[in-house]
């Protein structure tokens, strides 16, 4: 079931001046509402959503639209976080002062569209009254979105204008925007602060407006402003839908795929050690599925039309895989079968994990816990000009084959499932469902930082 929430609002402190600000990842391209405010109907409401890969933001009612907002700006990037703030305040005589976006502390100031309010303006966004109703991740009238995005950090400031400089700054070190996570705002009668190290949907602002569930459950991510976790990528022309936040992708039995899909995370790595987790939850046997990593020699995540990198390298001779669908699974290193036999069977349900230690070059699986094949010690040790990428693929373009695969990268959950008892993480980046080896984490920014 898709997740959203809901609040109904009691009377605004302003209806004029406001501030929304919050960090959102996205998993894919498609339109998607982040945020409604919806008075009485479908006629009278405010909203912001991605449009396919553009950000729009919309005020209108049965007399007309209000104001009407559409970046030129794409965001395509699903390795990164951003911070957007909606900054509202039609007492501006300067009509473009009146609705303001930004994005990682910058202005936006190219848009395909950009009507502004007139001043002075009540606008349906910010309108209070008993009836009215504010969702995240729906509209009015609609119904909950798909998990194709992650929300952290977000706020609603009711009676305030405020800059993004109040949400974030600029790390004197690396010149990159990173999150402050106790602003020093006030909030006013409505306003709220969610997600801020949980999934609780109480306040934590202090005011006291709490949401609650109006689909599905929302479930809590180690991925975050401050730590960048690995996804699949959506760009790598896949045919299978990806969910659950990119950790996520099924053929079901019966049907079929227009190619075999390679799947591969966001986030790549030339040096350290990373672990991480797959549930093969159901399976087809007899079928080429597998599980592994590849690596590229320019560091970008490869392309799977053509069955290749993007330099043209046949992607079976720079991967290391595990065939677990086939009818005796085997390991293969760089196009050659090396272990066959030797690494016993698999079941729907089983938990394959991966090690990767690029400073000892070697790599391992692991079924439910312990170790299953022998160790590739015949990986190149850091520094070998390669990039390397989690790697996955599924047989599912003939008949009769079929797959669905959850990820655990770290976040502690398979689809929706949080692991059973996890296990010990001496580098506390990221929760998994057995042990990770001595000095190995997750794949994240603080991770490729250890």
């Amino acid at each position: 079931m898709a997740t959203s929430i809901k609040r109904s609002k009691g009377s605004q402190s302003s209806t004029q001046i406001g501030t929304f600000s919050f960090w959102i990842k996205r998993t894919k391209l498609g339109s998607s509402t982040i945020y409604s405010n919806t008075v009485e109907n479908d006629n009278n409401r405010g909203y912001f959503e991605f449009s396919s890969d553009d950000f729009r933001t919309i005020d209108n009612d049965a007399s007309g639209t209000h104001f009407l907002l559409v970046t030129d700006r794409k965001f395509r990037d699903f390795s990164a976080w951003y911070h957007i703030v909606l900054r509202i305040d039609t007492t501006q005589s300067t009509a473009n002062d009146r609705v303001r976006v930004y994005v990682n502390g910058v202005q936006e100031t190219s848009f395909s569209t950009n009507t502004q309010p007139s001043q002075n303006e009540n606008l349906k966004l910010l309108t209070g009254g008993q009836t009215d109703r504010e969702y995240i991740n729906r509209i009015y009238g609609g119904s909950a979105g798909s998990h194709s995005f992650y929300l952290s950090h977000f706020h609603f400031t009711d009676g305030q204008s405020y800059g993004p400089d109040s949400f974030g700054s600029t790390d004197a070190n690396t010149g990159e925007w990173i999150i402050n996570p106790s602003p020093s705002v006030t909030y006013g009668n409505q306003g709220w602060f969610l997600f801020k190290d949980d999934a609780s949907l109480n306040d934590d602002s202090g005011v006291g407006n709490n949401w609650s569930s109006d689909s599905g459950t929302v479930q809590k991510s180690e991925d975050n402003p401050s730590n960048n976790f690995a996804i699949i990528s959506a760009h790598t022309g896949n045919p299978l839908e990806l969910q659950v936040g990119g950790l996520k992708s099924v053929t079901n039995n019966g049907e079929t795929s227009t190619k075999n899909p390679n799947f591969f995370t966001t986030l790549g790595y030339n040096t350290g050690k990373f672990y991480w987790e797959t549930k093969i939850s159901t399976f087809s046997t007899g079928s080429g599925h597998s599980i592994g990593v590849i690596r590229t020699s320019t560091g970008h995540i490869p392309v799977v039309g053509n069955g290749a990198t993007d330099t043209g390298q046949s992607i079976s001779n720079g991967d290391i895989t595990l065939k677990f669908g086939e009818a005796t699974p085997y390991i293969k290193h760089y196009g050659n079968n090396v272990q066959s036999g030797s690494v016993g069977s698999f079941s729907s349900g089983d938990i394959v994990a991966c090690s990767h230690d690029l400073s000892a070059g070697e790599f391992k699986f692991y079924k439910n816990g312990s170790q299953i094949g022998t160790t590739i010690t015949s990986m190149s040790s850091s520094g070998d000009g390669y990039m390397y990428f989690p790697q996955w693929t599924f047989e599912s373009k003939s008949s009769g084959r079929y797959c669905t695969m959850e990820w655990n990268m770290g976040n502690g959950f398979f689809g929706t499932t949080a692991v059973s008892s996890a296990g010990t993480n001496a580098s506390n980046l990221g929760i998994f469902e057995y042990d990770v080896p001595a000095n190995h984490s997750a794949l994240c920014t603080k991770g490729l930082n250890l």
